[in-house]
C-alpha cells in the first residue's frame, strides 16, 4: 500500500514523502496514528501543489535576501560612541546595537544572532562583519564607530 507521510517516522520516512508499505502496517500503525494517510491520486495532487507553492515561496525569500544583502554591502552603518582620548570607547558595540542600527539606517530587520562579530569592537574605527541573511546568502556589513564630539 503507498501512503503518503504527514510526519516524520523513524526508519520510514521524512513529512510529504510517498512510501510503498505494507497494508498491516499502513493500516494498523500509520494511518491509526495520524502518521500517514493513503495515497491516492487526489492525495497525491494536493502534495505536489503544496510542494511547488512552497518551492515558489522559499525562491521568493532567498530573492528578498539578495536584494537585502546589496543593499547591505552598499551602505556602511554609522554609530556614534562615547570615547577616550585615545580612541577606545567606554564599553563596546554589541551586535544588538548593530542590529538596532542597521534597521534605523536601512530600515532591514536583522537578528542580532546572525550577525557574525568576530572581534569585539572595542574603539574608533570601522569593522567589517558577515550576517547570515539566508541559508545561501551572506552579506558583509561595515560598521564605523565614530566618537560623539
Amino acid at each position: 500500500m503507498e501512503v503518503i507521510l504527514l510526519k516524520d517516522v523513524k526508519g520510514t520516512g521524512k513529512k510529504g514523502e510517498v512510501k510503498s508499505v505494507s497494508d498491516g502496517y499502513a493500516n494498523n500503525f500509520l494511518i491509526k496514528k495520524g502518521f500517514a494517510k493513503e495515497a491516492t491520486s487526489s492525495a497525491k495532487q494536493e502534495l505536489t501543489m503544496k510542494n511547488k507553492a512552497q518551492e515558489r515561496e522559499e525562491q521568493e525569500i532567498y530573492e528578498a535576501a539578495v536584494k537585502e544583502k546589496e543593499q547591505i554591502e552598499a551602505n556602511p552603518i554609522e554609530i556614534k560612541e562615547k570615547a577616550a582620548d585615545d580612541g577606545r570607547l567606554f564599553g563596546s558595540v554589541t551586535t544588538k546595537q548593530i542590529a538596532k542600527e542597521i534597521e534605523k539606517q536601512l530600515g532591514i530587520k536583522v537578528d542580532k544572532r546572525k550577525i557574525d562579530q568576530k572581534i569585539p569592537m572595542r574603539s574608533v574605527g570601522a569593522q567589517k562583519m558577515d550576517i547570515k541573511l539566508h541559508k545561501d546568502v551572506t552579506a558583509e556589513l561595515t560598521v564605523r564607530v565614530t566618537e560623539i564630539s
